[in-house]
């Protein structure tokens, strides 16, 4: 039996967490979902994640703070951004960090789509 991927998704904002929950299980994903950066860090699902969509902007550690924290563990999990105030030096701290994609809220479901799609398949 294989493997159902896991997509977490960190996001302050509970009706986006839960959109973006919709979305990843209708395209037969796992979704897991955090309302925190430090709740994703503590989880046992943090291993297994196989792709990350995050708010940047959150109360606490920032989706960009948690991108760093992952890189300095070791664990380079590939990362959607979603964020409400798209500043061009912020995608750009993002993207050098290794993020696959850098939206702007309001986003397109046909957008996310065609990102995770990249992440899952590239070599």
């Amino acid at each position: 039996m294989k493997k159902i991927p896991i997509i977490s998704i960190v996001d302050d904002d509970k009706s986006g967490r839960i959109a973006l929950s919709s979305l990843v299980r209708s395209m037969g994903y796992a979704p897991f979902l955090f309302s925190c950066a430090e709740d994703f860090l503590a989880s046992a699902e943090r291993s297994d994640t196989e792709c990350l969509i995050s708010d940047v902007q959150m109360p606490g550690m920032s989706g960009l703070d948690l991108q760093s924290e992952l890189l300095l563990g070791g664990q380079n999990i590939p990362t959607i951004f979603i964020t409400a105030h798209p500043e061009e030096s912020i995608r750009r701290r993002a993207n050098a960090a290794g993020a696959v994609c850098f939206l702007s809220k309001p986003v397109d479901g046909q957008v996310i789509i065609d990102c995770i799609e990249r992440i899952f398949t590239r070599d």
